[in-house]
C-alpha cells in the first residue's frame, strides 16, 4: 500500500463525514418546518443525479442499480424509523451499521478484521453509547433502523467492491436515481406536498453537492484504498460532527460523557489508520 494514497483516502473519507455531519442540523431546520422527509430526499437526490449526469454521464446500469436499491430501502427505514422512535436512539442504532461492515467484508470480500480493527471497534461502539446516551429500547421504530443499519453496512462494503470492478463515477447516476425514484413514489403515494421553499432548496442542494455526490464519490475512490473495515471507523466521526455544528447551528450542547464518547470515537479512528499504515 502506498503511504501517500492511503493518507489521502483517510483525509478525504473523513472530509466526507464532516459533509455527512453537517448536513443534520441544517437537515433539522428543514424537516422542523413541517417538510416530508421522503420529500427532501427526492429533491436533495435528484439534484445529486442531474450533477453527475451532466458531469459524466448515465453510467453502469447494473452496478449503480443494486447500491441505489440499497441506499433507498435504507433512507425509507431511517426514515419511517424515526418518526416512531426518538432521535437519540436513532442515531445509536444508525451506527451499529460499523458492526455489520466487518460481517459483510468476510462474507463478500473474504477479508477477515484484524486484531487492531476489532479493539477499534469495541472502542468506536463504547464510544457511540457515551455519545447518545445509551438510549436503546426495541420496537418497530428501532426494528426499522436496525435494518438501516444493516443495509448501510453491506452499502459500504459494495461500494469497495462495485468501484475495483466499475469506475467510480460510473457508479454515481443509477445510484442516486433510484434513491429520489423510491422516495418520490413513496411522497406521491403519502400525499405529501412538493412544494417548498427558497431555504429547503438551498438546503438540498447544499446536501446534495457535498454529503452525497463529494460523499458517495468519495466512498467509491478511497475506500478500495483503506478497506471497508477502516473506512466504517473513519464514519463513527460523523456523530462528532452532527454535534458539534448542533452545538454551533442550533445550541445543543454535548455534556461531559458525551465528551468522552466523542474522544472514544476519534481514538479508534486514529489508531486503525496509525496502524494500518504503519504495516
Amino acid at each position: 500500500m502506498e503511504k501517500k494514497e492511503y493518507w489521502k483516502g483517510i483525509l478525504f473519507l473523513l472530509l466526507a463525514t464532516f459533509f455527512w455531519g453537517i448536513t443534520f442540523p441544517i437537515q433539522k431546520i428543514v424537516l422542523d418546518a413541517n417538510v416530508s422527509p421522503f420529500v427532501y430526499n427526492t429533491l436533495r437526490f435528484f439534484v445529486a443525479s442531474a450533477v453527475v449526469f451532466i458531469l459524466w454521464g448515465p453510467g453502469n446500469f447494473k452496478y449503480g442499480s443494486i447500491l441505489g436499491v440499497i441506499l433507498a430501502i435504507s433512507y425509507l427505514a431511517q426514515t419511517w424509523g424515526l418518526s416512531l422512535t426518538t432521535s437519540s436512539r436513532s442515531g445509536f442504532i444508525t451506527a451499529l451499521f460499523v458492526i455489520f461492515v466487518p460481517f459483510f467484508s468476510y462474507l463478500i470480500e473474504k477479508k477477515k478484521p484484524t486484531v487492531y480493527h476489532v479493539i477499534a471497534f469495541i472502542v468506536a461502539m463504547v464510544g457511540i453509547l457515551l455519545l447518545t446516551h445509551g438510549e436503546v429500547g426495541f420496537g418497530l421504530g428501532e426494528f426499522l433502523t436496525l435494518i438501516c443499519a444493516i443495509l448501510f453496512g453491506l452499502h459500504v462494503v459494495l461500494i469497495t467492491v462495485f468501484s475495483r470492478i466499475v469506475k467510480e463515477e460510473h457508479l454515481l447516476f443509477w445510484q442516486f436515481f433510484m434513491v429520489w425514484f423510491v422516495n418520490g413514489i413513496v411522497a406521491l403515494m403519502a400525499g405529501h406536498s412538493f412544494a417548498v421553499s427558497l431555504r429547503t432548496w438551498g438546503v438540498a442542494i447544499f446536501a446534495a453537492l457535498t454529503a452525497t455526490v463529494y460523499g458517495i464519490w468519495a466512498q467509491l475512490k478511497y475506500q478500495k484504498v483503506v478497506s471497508s473495515n477502516t473506512s466504517a471507523l473513519i464514519f463513527t466521526m460523523e456523530p462528532v460532527f452532527a454535534y458539534i455544528f448542533s452545538y454551533l447551528i442550533l445550541g445543543e450542547v454535548l455534556t461531559p460523557t458525551q465528551w468522552i464518547g466523542a474522544m472514544l470515537l476519534l481514538g479508534s479512528t486514529i489508531m486503525v489508520s496509525v496502524m494500518q499504515a504503519s504495516k
